[in-house]
């Protein structure tokens, strides 16, 4: 198949930095040669039934509840072993990626850095068109580079958030843009590197920005010609009733945050105005719950990092996992899973919907989060009330306590427990697999001013220089137990699969793609790349053949080795 490519001019870009010297000349006008309009009632029958079909994977999570957890079986743990690599393709961009393929209709799906997006042939790998965005001479803010972890397909479009904060819609047949919509400020700090998601009609984005003292949001935009239709504020203001918040000492299993309330109270006049800037950023994709029609959203930290004395409170609604009304914006329920954060515990894994076991014989629906303060959290999905915490996943070195201006050595660090890699969960056993890391960091408290678009930490972080490694943990949500761990020689970031066959997929990063054993937790098959495997994989099924996905493209965060493949795998076909 001839190969359609739709960018302005033909750039590979080698330096993430400057931006501005690569872009074409367009600028940022918004386009909105909206074409035809989709109808949302057949784009939603479309995606329930995709939903529906074990054999693609139609949403970030492959479903709208992110549990990421495959009905295929013919890859079991019996012949796992076997996988060979089905096709490789080359994007000709070797920079740090997190992006998740959606499989549709026999195409793959997938963004690199830099938001180029390409559509493949998803049996062959076979390009048929590639977008890359046009940044129109900026220069980009951002805290974590130019990555992105994918995009949203729904209606015949293909959505993509951008590092600059902008939501681009693209034809999905050809890869032309259709319309884009300015989402936030980027000379102010605002940036984006999540995936959509759409309900309804509805485009969901969060926005970043909690490393550069903005105040963060959550928008909704209508899907045919890109207005906004609502917006939520993660940092309410004291019209919305304040982000002081309950004072909570303790969470609500008795876990001191060490916090000086009083103190915190005493100085709240001072910093009236620490809510306009007070970060809560979000930085993954939402679970969906067609029942009670509520989003759910993970909600990191607040601003600055660490400097918690000029923003006394619990900081709402930082650290939390946020039930919204996507018909509205407006706000359900949350649940703050660290009040008053000084260690940049920021809630980034997406939010995912189980049923387990309430301990009384009970079934009861719930959504959990895997957090950066190493454990997992599992609160009513009606409610939000907690219904457990689970046995910590990774060891506590100094654990929350303050860090202070002469330093101290504390674990997890900002990389987690678990940072924002997805979790998987298998609803047969009740195990949420999650990726863990143990890296100490040492944390200085220093005042800084803001001067956005600039990080403002109030203070740094140094990783300590050696002892980390990663985990894979096996987390009983019926009981909060661990039921099983492997290590990794080093932390891990990027994401897991489940599987019917038993297995259980991620990346490592030391240049591996792993398959594990779901019941015990052994390494079953591993497979060596040329770049660090920090993305999340898929698998789908096409022609009665089970394929594997996943990126190798490394990760800025780690420094893990950069690459530019995406990886598929297949058993060997019968001759």
């Amino acid at each position: 198949m001839s190969k359609a490519v739709v960018r302005c001019g033909s750039f590979r870009p080698a330096v993430l930095l400057v931006l501005a010297a690569l872009a074409c000349a367009r600028g940022d006008a918004a386009r909105r040669n909206v074409g035809a309009q989709i109808d949302i009632r057949g784009a939603e029958q479309t995606r329930a039934a995709a939903i529906k079909d074990p054999k693609v994977w139609p949403e970030y999570g492959r479903d709208f509840t992110n549990q990421r957890y495959s009905p295929l079986n013919q890859i079991t743990s019996a012949n796992v072993a076997q996988l060979k690599p089905a096709w490789i393709h080359h994007s000709n961009i070797p920079h740090a990626s997190e992006t998740n393929p959606i499989v549709m209709d026999g195409v793959m799906y997938f963004t690199t850095a830099l938001n180029h997006v390409f559509a493949l042939d998803a049996r062959t790998g076979a390009q048929k068109w590639e977008y890359a965005y046009d940044y129109g001479g900026r220069t980009t803010a951002d805290c974590c580079s130019t990555n992105n972890k994918g995009p949203t397909v729904y209606g015949g479009r293909v959505f993509m958030e951008t590092v600059d904060a902008r939501l681009v819609a693209l034809d999905a047949g050809n890869g032309h843009e259709v319309w884009r919509a300015t989402v936030g400020d980027n000379n102010k700090g605002y940036h984006m590197t999540g995936a959509p998601f759409v309900i309804d009609g509805r485009v969901i984005v969060g926005v970043s920005g909690g490393e550069q003292g903005c105040r963060c949001y959550v928008d909704a935009y209508d899907v045919n010609d890109g207005h906004r239709v609502w917006r939520f504020y993660t940092v309410p203001s004291p019209a919305e009733g304040g982000w002081w918040g309950k004072w909570r000492e303790t969470d609500d299993w008795g876990m001191s945050f060490h916090r000086d309330i009083a103190k915190e109270k005493a100085d709240s006049a001072k910093y009236p105005d620490a809510w306009m800037h007070g970060g809560a950023p979000m930085w993954h994709h939402p679970a969906y719950d067609p029942e009670s029609g509520l989003i759910f959203l993970n909600v990191g930290n607040p601003a600055p990092d660490l400097e918690g004395a000029i923003r006394p409170g619990d900081n709402l609604y930082s650290d939390a996992i946020v039930a919204l009304d996507p018909k509205v914006g407006k706000l359900r329920w949350y649940y703050q899973e660290v009040s008053h954060d000084l260690w940049d515990y920021d809630a980034t894994t997406p939010p995912v919907l189980v049923e387990v076991p309430d301990g009384a014989g009970r079934m009861v629906k719930a959504v959990a989060e895997a957090g950066k303060d190493g454990f997992v959290y599992v609160v009513d999905r009606a409610t939000g009330k907690p219904i457990r915490k689970s046995a910590q996943f990774v060891p506590f070195l100094n654990y929350m306590q303050a860090p202070d201006t002469d330093g101290i050595v504390i674990a997890p660090g900002p990389l987690g427990g678990s940072d924002w890699s997805p979790t998987a969960y298998d609803p047969s056993s009740h195990y949420m697999f999650v990726n863990g890391n143990y890296q100490p960091f040492k944390y200085w408290v220093k005042h800084e001013e803001l001067k956005a678009p600039a990080q403002w930490w109030g203070g740094t972080v140094a990783a300590a220089p050696s002892g980390a490694y990663g985990v894979v943990s096996a987390v009983d949500l019926g009981t909060g137990k661990i039921a099983w761990q492997t290590r990794f020689p080093k932390p891990l970031i990027g994401g897991l699969l489940a599987t019917a066959g038993g297995v259980v997929f991620t990346g490592s990063s030391d240049k591996h793609f792993v398959a594990l054993d779901a019941s015990s937790g052994r390494q079953l098959w591993s497979y060596p790349t040329d770049a660090g495997v920090n993305a999340p994989p898929i698998t789908y099924e096409i022609d009665g053949v089970q394929y594997v996905a996943v990126a190798a493209t490394g990760l800025q965060t780690l420094n893990t080795p950069r690459g530019d493949a995406m990886l598929v795998f297949s058993l060997p076909t019968k001759p």
